[in-house]
């Protein structure tokens, strides 16, 4: 397999397309094939008595979001190695915003894991009654959710980010940069109204799934399309021409200008 250095851009756009479904997949799994189906929205006793139940199921939950995850990083790194003709810091941007909200999500991730160390008996807890065992598993899961809404925020200046990259390069159909600003801005809302408001929280949570299909577009355009070669070829030349001295700023001219007296 050739490094990834040495890839077409078409061939890097797949694999991050490749990716991306994994990792939308994995968080419709988890959130609403497992969380959704086992969480009793106010009822801590039937929540606990759904996941010991279905522990394979949540269980799998569990792991399907952690390597979803983990595939969040190669991701990252593509979509830098693909945007950075764009423009570098922008591009730097998507690379920071990925990998802290990854690593927030990432953490979050024990509060879920949480319940079935609570619930599953053992010397540690069986001094705690059922129900505050109960209670503390509800209460960890509550404990994800505002993980989640945190790691959002981050996800937003991702998507914001990115698709402002895409609108101004065209190395994929400006439409879906659009919508991923949209989106962005709608995670931004779902975070915020779930700190700020949350009986409001729902109602911005079902915008966020609708919004949601910025990125399931980009996800099939990648995977099908790839990206515009001849576009990216072009913005790769102008990105490594030297701007002349009057483009730059006066700090950036001042360092160009000492290091040609140099050499």
């Amino acid at each position: 397999m050739k490094p990834m250095a040495e890839m077409s851009p078409r061939a890097q756009a797949r694999i991050a397309g490749a990716l991306y479904l994994i990792v939308i997949a994995g968080g419709i799994f988890a959130e609403m094939g497992v969380r959704g189906r086992l969480v009793v929205h106010g009822d801590p006793a039937a929540t606990a008595q759904n996941i010991m139940a279905h522990q394979l199921l949540y269980r799998l939950g569990f792991a399907a979001e952690a390597f979803y995850l983990a595939c969040n990083i190669p991701l990252t790194l593509i979509f830098y190695n693909l945007f950075r003709v764009v423009s570098r810091s922008l591009a730097l941007l998507v690379v920071f915003f990925g990998l802290v909200g990854t690593a927030v999500e990432g953490a979050s991730l024990l509060f879920h894991y949480a319940p079935l160390v609570l619930l599953g008996g053992g010397p540690t807890v069986s001094a705690i009654p059922t129900a505050e065992l109960q209670a503390l598993s509800y209460a960890s899961l509550r404990m994800f959710d505002i993980g989640f809404g945190i790691a959002l925020v981050f996800f937003g200046g991702y998507c914001l980010a990115l698709g402002i990259m895409i609108v101004r390069s065209a190395l994929i159909p400006q439409l879906i940069g659009t919508l991923l600003v949209i989106e962005g801005v709608a995670y931004l809302v779902n975070s915020f109204t779930t700190f700020l408001a949350p009986p409001w929280a729902a109602r911005a949570f079902a915008v966020l799934q609708v919004t949601a299909l910025g990125e399931v577009f980009l996800c099939l355009s990648l995977l099908f399309l790839g990206v515009n070669e001849a576009r990216w070829r072009a913005l790769s030349q102008e990105h490594a021409r030297p701007q002349p001295l009057q483009q730059l700023g006066p700090i950036r001219s001042m360092v160009a200008r000492l290091l040609r007296i140099r050499h």
